[in-house]
């Protein structure tokens, strides 16, 4: 028997893994039992305890006697019958030539085959004969006529017992297709997973695909799946509803792997391990799902990377997109370790040996560290104390990593089946991320952020000297304020970026306190009413604007503390500032090449919003905040000088009322985007679906909310 057929995709996944990665897998490269027939030779051998064996009457494995590999290596009835095993059973008409038998006499003959660590705890003395200086010998002595017994002292050259060579060769077989099988899929799974986002953005920019994607926005992109629900929690906060696009790639990750899971099992009777056929299959699929959850891992951890760069920039999907995939694909992950590790119950609690074993410890405690940190998880927690949910998700998941790599090395060591592959991959992964955080920290340096308050729990940061804040819209950066609490100084939380740049406007010289003299246009009109002040500006008769910066480099932050980190700021003029990023929400290609760009704000969700005001040339403002959030629109009103608006305080905005305004203007394509409140996220993204189904118009949305 050879290699299962699957190493036919060895061609096509060389395309996407490199050459090193392929070799420590096994089927790619990997294979402890190259030679089965060989592989069931030496097996069969290895229950007969020797002349020389340490010891007849202690078995160690299965009933596998003390026997060391000098012992075997020097010992002449046991070379004699290998290499006589060898001659009949992997001869050239198996298609196997004397050069292959050669190289497993001298590399695996005297390999002590219970322990798959042996290569790396034990020595490997080379037999004293070749294979065909063996051979030589039983042919000068008079071909073997007699077969040895179980337990019986091999003192002579002996026949291998049939039916122990055929369990001895499908046990080899069998477990090495399975093997094969396991890494193949997940490998499948792997690319899939990564290979998605990539496919279903490369759509978008087919040629004439402009009518598909129209119909697609309204139908699949945009509409949550349940219900107006996506940035809002689900009723009980059981957790956020994917938008439909999302749900479909949720929904095909799952049915892949319920798929790769549930095909091609063979069983191989009689087994060396496993009595029955259900038992066999029981067992691969113990295997296969052990193997699918370790292939997921490296896209586990990408889909949380901050520095996802390659995804984020072959794709226009969001940040906070792979975030929700990466929940779900945890889900998966969790799901296969439970599998794995039920089965895995009935298979080996009989065997005391393995329930003591260090290997079988480790598993238990990654599979328990798994579901606990997927509980620990859930959004009531994330939302009852968010930095204790960070660290403890990252401490568990470090502790998890460490006992999934004890799982398999104090089982078979390295190099034999490839699991720790996938581990190597994960680490790579996440310490890409660590290392791109840290070098952008230390690029920007420590700077000293200038902190105002503005009044009823909102501030204002200025961190000058910061070169990123011209880099366009649609950016964030995660702050660390070291000194606001020094026991967890590590603490850091996104803001959205604006340039400071923003607040030098046309006259502002000449005001005392660093304002303009006039920040309305002399086209504004303002109405107003109970609890509404609604400022709207023609856009065809504004003039003045942001004028030429002078010098004014860096970013403001414009935030509304909360219960955690920003709690303690106060107003001072050198705050310790550590910032890493910038980083990009999403995509602004296809927003900017709207004929119209609407910017709809909610409360502080203007931060976000401001840097776009400078990015397009057809710009409308749609902001409603609170009366309590007055002072937030007297510190932004300056940049809003020419800005054709409606703020209103005090009172909603109409969303459906305000899309069909706009629709009604006759502009064929119109971007929207919506920062703030979960509630007004939703409603925006419920009104652009309705009005992109209702035809004539073009919508482009980028919904621009911290969901996570």
């Amino acid at each position: 028997m050879k290699i299962p057929p699957t190493n036919t995709l060895i061609p096509f996944f060389s395309l996407l893994f490199s050459g090193p990665v392929l070799s420590a897998l096994v089927g790619f490269g990997l294979n402890p039992y190259n030679i089965f027939c060989a592989s069931a030779c030496h097996w069969s051998l290895l229950s007969s305890p020797l002349s020389c064996s340490a010891s007849i009457d202690t078995p160690v494995f299965i009933g596998w006697a003390i026997t060391s590999n000098e012992c075997k290596a020097n010992d002449t009835a046991f070379l004699t019958t290998l290499a006589w095993c060898l001659h009949t059973k992997c001869n050239q008409e198996n298609g196997y030539r004397v050069s292959e038998l050669e190289n497993f006499w001298e590399t695996q003959a005297t390999r002590d085959m219970a322990n798959f660590k042996d290569k790396i705890r034990f020595p490997k003395p080379p037999p004293k004969w070749t294979y065909s200086e063996a051979l030589a010998y039983v042919f000068e002595n008079g071909p073997p006529n007699r077969t040895m017994k179980a337990g019986e002292v091999l003192n002579f050259t002996s026949i291998v017992p049939e039916k122990s060579y055929v369990a001895q060769m499908n046990t080899a077989f069998g477990v090495t297709r399975e093997q094969v099988l396991g890494a193949t899929y997940g490998i499948i799974i792997l690319v899939t997973g990564f290979a998605l986002p990539i496919l279903c953005t490369w759509l978008y920019h087919l040629p004439f695909s402009s009518s598909f994607v129209s119909f697609l926005s309204p139908r699949i992109t945009y509409p949550s799946s349940w219900g107006t629900y996506s940035v809002r929690p689900l009723p009980y906060l059981i957790g956020n509803a994917p938008t439909v696009g999302q749900a479909i790639y949720i929904a095909v990750f799952f049915a892949l792997n319920i798929i790769l899971m549930s095909i091609n099992y063979h069983p191989f009777q009689p087994h060396l391990y496993y009595k029955s056929e259900s038992d066999e299959i029981k067992a691969y699929i113990f295997y296969r799902t052990g193997i699918a959850a370790y292939a997921i891992l490296p896209l586990l951890i990408l889909f949380s990377s901050r520095n996802n760069f390659l995804l984020l920039w072959l794709t226009n999907w969001s940040h906070a997109t792979y975030l929700l995939l990466h929940r779900w694909v945890a889900r998966v992950f969790v799901l296969h370790a439970l599998v794995h590790s039920f089965l895995a119950l009935p298979l080996f609690l009989p065997q005391p040996a393995v329930v003591s074993s260090g290997y079988w410890a480790w598993g238990a405690v990654a599979t328990v560290l798994c579901v606990v940190i997927l509980a620990a998880s859930v959004l009531p927690i994330r939302r009852w104390s968010y930095e204790i949910f960070l660290a403890s998700h990252i401490v568990l998941s470090v502790i998890m990593m460490v006992g999934l790599w004890y799982h398999v090395v104090l089982w078979v060591g390295v190099d034999t089946w490839g699991y720790e592959t996938w581990i190597y991959a994960a680490c790579a992964v996440w310490f890409v991320d660590r290392a791109a955080r840290a070098g952008k920290v230390l690029k920007q340096g420590v700077r000293k952020g200038r902190v105002r308050e503005l009044g009823n729990g909102y501030v204002r940061v200025d961190v000058p000297g910061v070169r990123f804040g011209g880099d366009g819209p649609g950016l964030h950066v995660y702050c660390h304020f070291p000194m606001l609490s020094l026991w967890r100084p590590w603490e850091n939380h996104p803001f959205s970026v604006v340039p400071t740049s923003m607040w030098v406007v046309k006259g502002e010289q000449g005001g005392k306190d660093g304002r303009t003299s006039g920040d309305s246009s002399p086209s504004a009109s303002k109405e107003s009413g109970k609890g509404v002040e609604v400022e709207v500006v023609d856009v065809e008769k504004q003039h003045g604007g942001l004028g030429k910066v002078s010098g004014n480099m860096g970013i403001t932050l414009l935030i509304k503390k909360g219960s955690g980190m920003t709690t303690h700021l106060k107003a001072t003029e050198g705050l310790w500032t550590l910032l890493d990023g910038p980083y990009r929400n999403a995509s602004t290609t296809e927003i900017r090449r709207c004929d119209r760009l609407l910017l709809i704000g909610g409360g502080i969700g203007i931060t976000s919003l401001l840097p776009w005001i400078a990015s397009h040339p057809n710009v409308k403002l749609y902001w409603s905040v609170k009366e309590s959030a007055k002072c937030l629109v007297e510190e932004v009103e300056r940049v809003l000088v020419g800005v054709e608006k409606e703020v209103r305080i005090g009172k909603r905005l109409h969303i459906v009322d305000l899309l069909a305004q706009e629709v009604e203007t006759g502009y064929k394509r119109i971007g929207v985007v919506v920062s703030g409140p979960g509630g007004l996220c939703d409603d925006v993204r419920a009104a652009v679906v309705a009005a992109e189904r209702k035809g004539g118009t073009e919508f482009e949305l980028d919904v621009d909310a911290y969901s996570w």
